[in-house]
């Protein structure tokens, strides 16, 4: 049987430094099951490196302290196992994979959690009709995936691209990056209306951006406004209100 979870995810005194540099300083947060957590803070502030060190990018070294994911050592854990475990980090700006075909790639990336799992890889006809399936959901043209991985995408398409991989991959936590930049309103609206339908309240989120309005369509159960490398402040959906409103330098 496996152990229930308190947390998602749990932070404790986390030091990080980049190239030499700290950025993150003694943080602490925890995020419960069916969670969904804002950091918001402005440029410099450390929230992208958040997301970076809890994926495991390369360069990012935890100085002090422990993230517990699942009950399990995160830090321990290479990136791929850390995604294989159920994390899943929605970038800022998706990479191309010129060569590769969406459809492919996609297959391949299921396959290997299947693998870790113990199940065996899915056929082309299973996985074809689950595509379909999910594409439909996502008002996603199947056209798109005889395409190579984002090239030639718009930003909307790349956004909506990464929430089929996250409704293939059905991950435990699911970081989104600033996933608005680069977004017009309606590719904001429809690519929240996605993320939207993968809250089951078992799933957790931890959402990173500068702005209200993302969490006008995706709404918190928490606001954390970043500083300096730490939380400086902690509410509801008001908090993040009441600093587009004011900004962050008020006290």
């Amino acid at each position: 049987m496996k152990e229930a979870l308190d947390n998602m995810l749990e932070i404790k005194n986390l030091d990080v430094s980049v190239e030499d540099k700290q950025i993150i300083k003694n943080l602490n947060l925890k995020i419960g099951p069916g969670e969904v957590h804002a950091i918001m803070g402005p440029n410099g502030s450390g929230k992208s490196t958040i997301a970076h060190t809890l994926a495991g990018k390369p360069n990012y070294l935890v100085e002090a302290g422990n993230v517990d994911f699942k009950n399990e050592d995160l830090i321990a854990k290479d990136p791929y196992e850390r995604s294989l475990l159920g994390l899943f980090l929605a970038f800022q700006y998706p990479i191309e994979l010129p060569g590769v075909t969406n459809a492919s790639y996609l297959k391949q990336i299921l396959n290997a959690h299947r693998k870790s799992r113990g199940e065996n890889p899915i056929d082309a006809g299973e996985f074809l009709k689950i595509l379909k399936e999910k594409s439909r959901n996502l008002n996603i043209p199947m056209e798109m995936h005889s395409r190579f991985v984002n090239a030639g995408f718009s930003g909307g398409e790349k956004k909506k691209n990464e929430v089929l991989q996250m409704d293939l991959l059905d991950p435990s936590l699911i970081i989104m990056d600033e996933t608005d930049s680069g977004l017009d309103v309606d590719a904001l609206k429809s690519t929240s209306e996605a993320v939207n339908k993968l809250r089951d309240g078992k799933r957790s989120f931890l959402i990173i951006t500068h702005y209200l309005r993302l969490l006008e369509y995706i709404e918190p159960d928490h606001v954390h406004v970043f500083g300096d490398g730490s939380i400086i402040e902690s509410g509801d959906k008001s908090l993040a209100s009441r600093i587009d409103n004011e900004g962050y330098e008020v006290k």
